[in-house]
């Protein structure tokens, strides 16, 4: 039996994964794709680095171009990172009919259309199952578990940095500086963490998956971007008091033909199954008009589950090529994209406001309110032991974006007003 010649291109956390699946379950891989699979080259930095797994010496290289034109390879994996080069080498890899596996969300967030169409062209696979959730099999199931439903919402819980963030600012009433060095100091988050908690990872997953579930051209900037760094440990403890958790959730919504796309800190009521994933893990959140509501759970990020998702593609990839069916996979976009309005974007919304301590002053908010034709669930009001002013908290009922911009615009001029602390969308 001929065997499936891999080219990988990177040996760090995920590669190495990558490595000790493949050697350790060759029998199983076996059995279910009828051949051996084997790495043949292995791209790295130092071919001297003393790693954690045996490699021999004469699969590393550190030439990028000795892997993608070698005649022998049939499939690239990628778990480099990086954008423009990396692309530039997946493009040579399928203009030369290799198929590609890869685990890069930022590359299919900004480059995927160039090289689903590249892969079309070419008669090759282009699987990225591994560059959202980790371990969660998300993607093949939104392209073929979804196949036969229409897709109304996906809510996602995608950036486990975050969500380990706000568990332990939630379950110790710690603050967000204090928890963000802790997740540092633990290798949750980098140094920089700007992507993770500014939201900008989970945007550009939560681009990959309403692409794939609405079947449409999503763009990163259709995204709208809200991240965690203003979140407070007494937003947390009111959301709490009222019955809720607070997530960064990526939210991407159709109604009718029309979509909207968002990553922002959420209230999510308590009662509602992603409101109790904690930690580093993942969830994503489901509804289809026909199958009503399914959630995926699993682990985010990590060395084997995030390998298990890409030998999982690797192996769809040696099932289409054994059966000559590779590059017609379907997850194409052929629906006109169409963005939602902020007069029809709904939801609820929290709201935490420092105002004047004297009478008068929640008439003069409700009235605020009135006017914009925003109806209120529930209004707390408390003297602020540590100010010379009071806390309103708010929840609202469903009311547009629009109108909540026009009611957050007038609480900065209204004279009663101190600040507006906070501004949370709330689900569930």
């Amino acid at each position: 039996m001929k065997p499936v010649k891999v080219g990988l291109l990177g040996l760090g956390t995920v590669g190495t994964g990558v490595v000790r699946i493949v050697e350790r379950h060759q029998e199983d891989l076996m059995s279910q794709v009828g051949s051996p699979i084997v790495i043949e080259k292995v791209l790295v930095q130092n071919v001297d680095k003393s790693r954690t797994i045996d490699v021999d010496a004469a699969k590393l290289t550190t030439d990028a171009w000795e892997i993608i034109r070698n005649p022998d390879i049939d499939v690239i994996v990628e778990v480099m990172g990086g954008i423009e080069r990396t692309k530039e080498y997946l493009l040579e890899a399928l203009s030369l009919g290799k198929h590609v596996v890869t685990a890069n969300k930022d590359l299919m967030a900004l480059h995927g259309r160039e090289l689903l169409a590249t892969a079309s062209e070419n008669r090759c696979d282009v699987f990225y199952e591994a560059s959202v959730a980790g371990g969660i099999p998300i993607i093949r199931t939104l392209i073929e578990g979804f196949s036969s439903d229409r897709i109304t919402k996906i809510m996602g819980i995608v950036n486990g940095t975050t969500n380990y963030i706000l568990t332990k600012m939630s379950q110790e009433g710690a603050s967000y500086g204090d928890v963000l060095k802790e997740a540092q100091e633990l290798g949750y988050a980098e140094a920089d963490p700007t992507s993770d908690v500014e939201g900008l990872d989970a945007a550009r997953k939560m681009t990959i998956l309403s692409r794939l579930g609405f079947r449409c051209e999503v763009g990163l900037e259709d995204v709208t971007v809200k991240g965690i760094s203003a979140v407070g440990k007494e937003d947390i403890a009111y959301a709490k008091r009222l019955g809720y958790e607070v997530k960064l959730l990526g939210i991407a919504e159709r109604q009718n033909e029309s979509i909207s796309v968002s990553v922002q800190p959420t209230m999510v009521k308590a009662s509602h199954p992603i409101a109790s994933v904690n930690g580093v893990f993942n969830a994503v959140y489901v509804h289809g008009e026909a199958v009503g509501e399914t959630m995926f759970y699993g682990a985010g990020a990590g060395e084997l589950p995030t390998a298990t998702s890409i030998v999982a593609d690797l192996v769809a990839v040696v099932k289409n090529l054994k059966i000559g069916v590779n590059g017609l996979g379907g997850g194409g976009s052929f629906k006109e994209r169409v963005l939602k309005s902020d007069e029809q974007i709904s939801s609820k919304y929290f709201l935490r406001l420092h105002v004047a301590d004297r009478a008068g002053v929640l008439a003069r908010i409700t009235q605020v309110f009135a006017e914009y034709e925003v109806s209120l669930e529930s209004v707390i009001q408390q003297p602020n032991a540590e100010l010379a002013e009071a806390e309103i908290i708010v929840i609202t009922h469903n009311a547009s974006k629009a109108a909540m911009n026009k009611v957050v615009d007038a609480f900065e001029t209204l004279d009663v007003i101190q600040k507006v602390k906070s501004v949370y969308r709330v689900e569930g």
